[in-house]
C-alpha cells in the first residue's frame, strides 16, 4: 500500500516508519522541515514531503495517491492547544477525503469521556478523533494510555524520578488507576490496522496486560533496578505545582509535564475489549517485562526516536534559520589547525554533551543549564539520544541539531532562555586528508537591549569557554586519530 505518516519526527512515528518500510509499503512523511528526519535509518527509503496540518494548501500533494494515512500529530502545550488540534484535524480529514484516501489511522488517548476529571489534553485527544470522523474517511482510532519504552514521555518521567529521589513526596494522582502498554504492542496495533477493514470507523482501546497505578509503576522500575525507594503521600499537591516538582528533577520541562499530569487525575484503563476480537495475534506485554525491554534498549543506546525529537519539548517551534553576517548578527568566530583527518575532527565536535560533557568547563555549562530550569527553560537534562551520532532534529543539552554533514560540519540551535537567537557552529576541512581546519562560531542574533547587555556582559566568560573548547575539540580529534577514545 501507499502510505502517508504524520509525526515522523516524534517518539511513535519515529519507530512505526521503519515497521511500515519493513513490511513492503511505499511510505511517505509528511513533516514542516523534512531535513530533520536526514540521520534516520529509513530516510533514504521514505519519501519526505514538505506540509503543515495547519496549512491546507500544503496538505493535497502529500496526499494525493495515498491509500491510507496515519495522524499521529497532537499538542501538549500554549493557552490554545485544544484549538490547534482541532483545527489541524479538520484540515487533514477533509484534504484525505478530497484526495480519495480510504482510511486514516489515529493514536490518542485513553479516558471516559463522560468523566468530569477527564484533563484538558486528553479531552483534546478525543475531540481530535471526533473531527477527523466528521471531516474525513473512516477512521481507526486507537486509544492508549501510558507508553512504556525507552525515550517516551512517560517512561522518562518514571526513570528520572525514580533513578533520582530515594523519596518521592507524591500527590494523589500516584494511586490513580492507569492501563500501561509497550511501545512495540502499540506500533504492532498500529501496523495490523491496515490489515483489518473492520477497524475502519471503531475506536479500539489498547492497553498493556496489566492494570496498575503510577505508584505501582514507580515501585516496578526501582525493583528491576535494585533501588530502594519510598513514596510520601501528601493530600494537596495541584499539578502545576507537580509539573514544577518534575521540572526541577527530569529533563521534562513545566509546559509538557503540567499537561501530562493533570491527565493522571481520571482513570485510563481499556473497558471495551474490541481489540482482543479484532487483533487476536496481538498479546500485550506485562508492565514488568516492557520495562525490561525498555531498559535493556537504554542500557545498549538503542533509541530510534525519543520525546525530545519533537519540537514541542523546544523553547518554542522556531523554523530553521540561514545563517549570514547580515547587520545585527554578532559573531564569534575561533579557527583551528588540527593534524587529524577530518573524520576524526567531526568525531570529536558531534560527541560533545550528555554524559561526555563539553570537555571543557563542563561545570559551567550545568550551571548555565540549572540557571535556565530555573526561569522555566529546558536545562541540560535533555541530554543526547545517542553517545557518539546525531542527527537533524535532536535535542544536545539545551541544543537542536539544526544541521549535520557527515565530516564537515554540525549545527546548534539555542533552545536555552536567551534575550535572542543563539547557534554554534563548527566546521571542518581538510585538504591533504592528514590535518583539518576546524572553525568553531558562535552567532548570537540580539533582541533589543537587553540582547546586547546581555551578549557583552557575558563575553569575556564566553571568550575562554569557546576559545578552550575549540581547544580541546582538536585534542581529542588527535586522540582519536591516535585510536583512543
Amino acid at each position: 500500500m501507499h502510505i502517508l505518516v504524520t509525526g515522523a519526527t516524534g517518539y511513535v512515528g519515529g519507530q512505526l516508519v521503519p515497521r511500515l518500510v519493513g513490511a513492503g509499503h511505499r511510505v511517505r512523511v509528511l513533516a514542516r522541515d523534512p531535513e530533520r528526519l536526514s540521520g534516520r535509518s529509513w530516510a533514504d527509503r521514505v519519501e519526505a514531503v514538505r506540509g503543515d496540518v495547519l496549512d491546507p494548501a500544503t496538505l493535497p500533494q502529500a496526499l494525493t495517491g495515498v491509500d491510507a494515512a496515519y495522524y499521529l500529530v497532537h499538542s501538549m502545550a500554549g493557552s490554545s492547544f485544544e484549538e490547534r488540534d482541532v483545527v489541524a484535524a479538520g484540515n487533514f480529514g477533509a484534504a484525505a477525503k478530497a484526495a480519495g484516501v480510504s482510511r486514516v489511522i489515529y493514536l490518542g488517548g485513553l479516558g471516559d469521556d463522560s468523566d468530569a476529571r477527564l484533563s484538558r489534553h486528553l479531552a483534546s485527544r478525543q475531540s481530535t478523533g471526533q473531527r477527523l470522523r466528521e471531516a474525513g474517511p473512516p477512521v481507526t482510532e486507537f486509544r492508549a494510555a501510558v507508553i512504556v519504552g525507552a525515550g517516551s514521555l512517560s517512561f522518562e518521567l518514571v526513570r528520572y524520578l525514580t533513578e533520582r529521589l530515594p523519596v518521592m513526596i507524591c500527590p494523589r494522582w500516584v494511586v490513580t488507576r492507569i492501563q500501561p502498554i509497550a511501545i512495540e504492542d502499540v506500533i504492532e496495533y498500529l501496523a495490523r490496522a491496515l490489515d483489518v477493514p473492520a477497524s475502519a470507523d471503531r475506536i479500539v482501546e489498547i492497553g498493556g496486560a496489566d492494570v496498575l497505578t503510577y505508584r505501582d509503576m514507580i515501585l516496578g522500575y526501582a525493583r528491576a533496578r535494585g533501588l530502594r525507594r519510598r513514596l510520601v503521600s501528601v493530600p494537596v499537591l495541584t499539578p502545576r505545582l507537580s509539573s514544577y516538582w518534575v521540572h526541577g528533577v527530569t529533563p521534562i520541562p513545566a509546559q509538557i509535564a503540567r499537561p501530562l499530569i493533570e491527565g493522571l487525575g481520571a482513570e485510563v484503563i481499556v473497558r471495551d475489549e474490541l481489540a482482543r476480537r479484532l487483533f487476536p495475534d496481538v498479546q500485550p506485554l506485562p508492565y514488568a517485562e516492557a520495562l525490561r525491554k525498555a531498559l535493556a534498549n537504554v542500557d545498549r543506546g538503542e533509541l530510534q526516536s525519543t520525546w525530545s525529537d519533537a519540537l514541542a519539548s523546544s523553547a518554542g517551534d522556531v523554523p530553521p534559520v540561514q545563517l549570514t553576517t547580515q547587520e545585527g548578527m554578532i559573531l564569534e568566530r575561533r579557527q583551528l589547525e588540527v593534524p587529524a583527518p577530518a573524520a576524526a575532527v567531526f568525531r570529536s565536535f558531534t560527541g560533545l554533551g550528555g554524559r561526555r560533557g563539553w570537555l571543557y568547563g563542563t561545570w559551567l555549562w550545568w550551571l548555565r543549564g540549572l540557571l535556565d530550569r530555573a526561569v522555566g527553560g529546558v536545562g541540560l537534562r535533555r541530554g543526547r539520544r545517542d553517545p557518539d551520532a546525531l542527527r537533524v532534529g535532536d535535542a544536545l543539552d539545551f541544543w537542536r541539531v539544526e544541521e549535520v554533514r557527515p565530516d564537515a560540519l554540525l549545527r546548534l540551535r539555542a533552545e536555552m532562555r536567551v534575550p535572542g537567537r543563539a547557534w554554534l557552529e563548527f566546521r571542518v576541512s581538510s585538504a591533504d586528508g592528514t590535518r583539518s581546519t576546524l572553525v568553531q562560531t558562535a552567532y548570537f542574533a540580539p533582541r533589543g537591549l537587553a540582547g546586547h547587555v546581555y551578549w557583552y556582559l557575558l563575553y569575556p566568560i564566553h571568550a575562554v569557554i569557546f576559545s578552550r573548547l575549540a581547544s580541546r575539540v582538536a585534542d581529542r580529534a588527535r586522540s582519536i586519530a591516535a585510536g583512543e577514545r
